[in-house]
Parts: structure tokens; C-alpha cells; sequence
């Protein structure tokens, strides 16, 4: 936590930023948000810390803020152009309503206010960026953009947390790291319910589920992914029953990574979504289901899906959605096609999915590049130690300045093996060995050897 600190002002022609840089000041009032209206998620809280870095730098004194979408998305950390998505969650935050209070020795303040203003998109055309526009609401904007109390979260860190519980205990554990006792704020069951589901319409808690399926896997995935600290979960009962929590931050003195291994595991990927959505899953569903589940899995089981649904020889599915939830759990994408071989009639046209060329084309992009980063590793593994050892030093060189602290750290101490690094490392070292950009021709032929045409 930082007191009367000065942030940057306006920044002039952006350069490749640095992990500082690529800090965001986060007011500490601004952290634990309890929405009383509408609904908080994963990649709203994503976006929302993009927008106020990119305010900070801006400067406070700026009316309204501009930024290329392309930036924003890239910061935000998705992977999709797909703006009506983008749209649904700036409406989220626009329609989300919190209470800041303040106090000192001579004023008590209570403000209810949006989370963000009036925003803007505007498409200039072709060969012209995509520009969105932003305020903040004026009773909270200088709090934000140029706080006094805050907390300094890396963008590239916050964005490594796939739930949105696991976000906000992330930020909360960055805030109180450094205080004296290391103790986060105490609330109710109800309190921190709102607080770590971002949801306004909770009514009643049962603090057995909470704890099973919002706090435990939020502290399991702060284990696996933050070298810094840890949370442990410090229940208060009246009688028997629990009635508050909080949470106390326990610095890593010797770090260490947990078993989650996925590529590019810190994008979250807006086209999965929109997959998942245009099954006729709720948006809210969907992104909680792309949070809580391996996304390797999500992927199989709707590419078992479109072969099913493609399968001539089946009865038609009536709802493809509950499809894809049943198959799911039961893990039909494990399954040989030859169980979906027996006869009935076509499936009905209207319950295919519909894909664009442009929605195939940045999937088969997104598998190919996958695909590379699988070789970088092989070609890697057969290198001699001499070369190996030259390579991980050319990494450094190039990279290790540009990527997050933690990251970086986690290289220091466990380079190439490390779960977390490591994933930086293959990209770099594919984007190396292959620089040239597949062209359309080079995906197509990519997609034809590995069947994957139909996506």
C-alpha cells in the first residue's frame, strides 16, 4: 500500500512497456467492490483495470480518455474482435452501481455512483484504428485516476487469475501484504459473498458452498499462480455458526508454482465464449463455465459437439446446449466417433452453430500457434546443454526486462521448468525459430492435416 504518491501523467508516444509500467495504481476503496446493482465479471474486471491504467497515464486532468480497442484488448488480455461481447461487459460496468465511503476526523462521505461513464466506440473504416472513448463519473474520477491510498497490481499478474473470485482475492492480498498485520478487512458471510462473486442479487448464503465452490478454489488457484504471498481463510463463528471472515497474507519465502499448465493459460479467450454463447448458454453461465473449467476440455467437448451435430446419421438434438453441459460432465469428448455412428435421421440445419470464415480462420490461427509452441518445446528438449544454456541467456537478454516480476522471478529460479515462465519462454522461442506469418494458405494446409477444418 502507497500513501500521497505521485502517479505518472499523461505519457507521451507509448513504447514497449515494462512490468512497472504495466502497473495499475488501484484506489484501495476500488478493490473489494460490492456492486449493489447489476453484476461484476472476470474480464469486466479485466477491462476495467486496462481502462484506469490507461487513464493513470493519461493523467487525471484529461475530460475523457481515447485508446485504440486493438490496445485495449491486448491489456485487457483476450483474444477476440468480436465488440458486441466487449460492448455486453462495458454496459455491465456502466450499469453497476457502488457505494464509496470516506471518513477523516472532520467529514464523513458516502458516495453511490457508477463504476464508468459514458464510453464510445468508433469504427473509422478500413485502415483506420478502432478508437473507444471513456469517463469516469466526476464524484469518484480523481480517486481513481489519481488516487491517494492505492495499491500497485500488474495487469500481466491480475490477468493470470481465470475466476473472478481468485481476481479479487489477488488484489486484496496485494494490498494488505505490506501492512502490519497482514490481516484483510473483516465482514460478514453476506458481505464477502457479494465481494468475491461480484454479484448484487445474493439474498442468502449457505457458507458451506461459498467455502467449497467460491473461497477453496480461490486460494488453490493464489497458490498455484502467485510467488508472493499466499491467503489462509480465518473463519469467526458466534456459536457455532460462522458469521465473518477474513483473510491472512503469508509472504512465499521459498516460492513455489502449483499444477496448473496451460498454454497461454492468461488470455481469456472471448471466441471460447462466444462458442459457448452461441449454444444458447447465458452469457453469465458461460463465463463462469470458461472459468471454472480446463480449457483444453471446453474445447474438446464442443469439438465432439459440431461432430455430432454434423453427423447425418443421428437424430437431430433438441437443445445443443444441454448437449454440450451433459457432455461435459460425462466427458463424451473422450469418446470414439463411432459411438455417435448409429442411424436416425439429419440434424436440424437451425441447431448447427454458425461460424464465420473470420471466427474459422482465428481458431485455426489460434491452434496453429499452439501447435508451434508444442514444437519450440521438442525442439528445445533436443538441444545440447550448450545450446540450451545459450538460448535460456538470449531469452534473458531479450525479455526478461519486458515481462512481469513474478514471471520473471519464477525464470530466475526454475527457467524453462517452470510453469509459469516457461509458457513465456516457448512462445518466445517459437516466435524466434518461425517468424514469418502464416499466411491463409499455410493455415488452411494445417488445418487439413490435423481434420480440423470444420471449426
Amino acid at each position: 500500500m502507497t500513501d500521497e504518491a505521485e502517479l505518472p501523467s499523461r505519457a507521451p508516444q507509448r513504447a514497449q512497456p515494462t512490468a512497472e509500467e504495466q502497473s495499475v495504481a488501484k484506489a484501495n476503496e476500488a478493490i473489494a467492490i460490492r456492486p449493489k446493482r447489476g453484476r461484476l465479471t472476470l474480464l469486466s474486471r479485466r477491462i476495467y483495470n486496462a481502462l484506469l491504467y490507461h487513464s493513470q497515464r493519461q493523467g487525471v486532468d484529461e475530460p475523457e480518455y481515447r485508446l485504440a480497442l486493438s490496445e485495449l484488448i491486448g491489456d485487457a488480455r483476450f483474444n477476440s474482435n468480436n465488440t458486441e461481447l466487449l460492448k455486453s461487459h462495458l454496459r455491465d460496468m456502466q450499469a453497476t452501481t457502488i457505494e464509496w465511503s470516506t471518513s477523516s476526523s472532520t467529514l464523513k462521505r458516502w458516495v453511490s455512483s457508477q463504476l464508468l461513464g459514458t464510453v464510445t466506440i468508433e469504427e473509422q473504416g478500413r485502415g483506420r484504428p478502432c478508437m473507444v472513448t471513456w469517463r469516469y463519473p466526476e464524484e469518484i474520477k480523481e480517486r481513481l485516476v489519481k488516487p491517494h491510498q492505492y495499491t500497485r497490481v500488474l495487469l500481466e499478474m491480475s490477468s493470470q487469475m481465470r475466476s473472478y473470485s481468485a481476481a479479487v482475492l489477488y488484489e486484496i492480498g496485494a494490498r494488505y501484504l505490506t501492512s502490519p498485520g497482514r490481516l484483510s478487512m473483516r465482514e460478514d458471510v453476506m458481505w464477502w459473498a457479494a465481494v468475491l462473486t461480484g454479484r448484487s442479487d445474493i439474498k442468502e448464503v449457505d457458507y458451506r458452498f461459498l467455502k467449497r465452490d467460491v473461497i477453496n478454489k480461490a486460494l488453490a488457484e493464489i497458490d498455484a499462480l502467485c510467488e508472493d504471498f499466499g491467503l489462509e481463510l480465518i473463519e469467526h463463528k458466534r456459536g457455532r455458526k460462522i458469521e465473518e471472515i477474513q483473510f491472512r497474507v503469508v509472504p512465499k519465502l521459498q516460492q513455489r508454482l502449483g499444477d496448473i499448465d496451460a498454454p497461454n493459460r492468461n488470455i481469456f479467450d472471448l471466441e471460447l465464449v462466444g462458442r459457448l454463447i452461441t449454444l444458447g448458454i447465458k452469457q453469465d453461465e458461460a463465463q463462469d463455465l470458461y472459468a471454472t473449467t480446463d480449457e483444453g476440455q471446453i474445447r474438446a467437448t464442443l469439438d465432439h459437439l459440431d461432430q455430432r451435430l454434423r453427423n447425418n446419421a443421428m437424430p437431430p438434438l433438441k437443445s445443443p446446449a444441454a448437449y454440450f453441459k451433459d457432455a461435459l460432465k460425462k466427458g463424451y469428448a473422450g469418446v470414439t466417433a463411432t459411438a455417435a455412428s448409429a442411424p436416425g435421421p439429419a440434424p436440424a440445419a437451425s441447431s448447427l452453430p454458425v461460424l464465420t470464415e473470420a471466427d474459422r480462420l482465428r481458431r485455426i490461427r489460434e491452434l496453429w500457434e499452439n501447435d508451434r509452441v508444442g514444437q519450440a518445446r521438442a525442439v528445445f528438449a533436443e538441444m545440447l546443454g550448450s545450446m540450451q544454456a545459450e538460448t535460456c541467456s538470449r531469452f534473458e537478454s531479450l525479455q526478461l526486462g519486458k515481462i512481469a516480476a513474478p514471471i520473471a522471478r519464477a525464470w530466475r529460479r526454475d527457467g524453462p521448468a517452470s510453469r509459469i515462465a516457461g509458457t513465456t519462454f516457448f512462445k518466445w522461442l517459437a516466435q524466434e525459430t518461425w517468424p514469418e506469418e502464416p499466411t491463409d494458405r499455410v493455415l488452411l494446409d494445417f488445418a487439413l492435416q490435423r481434420g480440423v477444418v470444420g471449426v
